[in-house]
């Protein structure tokens, strides 16, 4: 029976984050449950390809936007199942045993959020506005059936918010898993918890507002 995971990770210059991330994925490789590693790069110019190939990973190349990224990313994938993770997350030891049981479910799911560094308000907030309001950010990772993801439209092409629009699109079919995503706190520790979490959630509601995701894009890079 073959493995029924394929797993797509977007990067962009993550040399640094990517090899633990990989690491951690090892357990489903062992588990039985991984068919097949996706890296879709957004044109890094760093070591990010050659360590994903390094890693046996099949590499897709494209321009650096995630949403677009994505797509590509499970489009080339193969099999029943998709695991979206950022290259800057690491699932904790035993995420294996929650992911197969889920498999057996129609539900999409996502893990649980906490930083590698601190935190702890803030990963709380994340969680609790995935379970209140069906709203997992692309650092809690998603799981989806391939037909359910196809379903839905998967991915929009858009350079930011992609994970609120596909978290939209499947609202009332999200599920938590028994298990935890570690995500890098180095963005949040760089510009100050209060700041970018306030920034993070002025975008949010200038996305439902209406706003583009190109000119949130900007404003964000900004």
């Amino acid at each position: 029976m073959p493995a029924p995971i394929s797993v797509i990770i977007p990067t962009l210059n993550a040399e640094a984050a990517l090899g633990p991330c990989l690491a951690a994925l090892m357990e489903g490789v062992d588990a039985g449950l991984i068919a097949e590693l996706i890296v879709s790069d957004g044109g890094s110019d760093d070591r990010t390809v050659a360590l994903a190939d390094a890693w046996g990973a099949q590499i897709v190349r494209g321009l650096a936007s995630r949403g677009g990224q994505l797509r590509r990313g499970t489009t080339a994938a193969r099999a029943e199942w998709f695991l979206i993770l950022h290259a800057d997350t690491c699932l904790t030891p035993g995420w294996t045993a929650p992911v197969a049981e889920h498999l057996g479910r129609a539900h999409a799911g996502y893990f649980n959020l906490r930083f590698d560094r601190g935190g702890q308000l803030v990963a709380a907030w994340a969680n609790l506005r995935a379970r209140l309001f069906g709203l997992p950010y692309g650092d809690q990772g998603l799981l989806i059936r391939r037909d359910h993801y196809v379903r839905v439209g998967g991915y929009p092409d858009i350079p930011l918010m992609e994970d609120v629009a596909i978290a939209r699109a499947l609202r009332g079919a999200l599920v938590p898993l028994d298990a935890v995503a570690v995500t890098s706190a180095e963005k949040y520790r760089r510009q100050g918890w209060l700041r970018r979490g306030t920034r993070n959630l002025w975008t949010l509601l200038r996305y439902f507002a209406g706003v583009s995701p190109e000119r949130l894009a900007e404003s964000y890079r900004r």
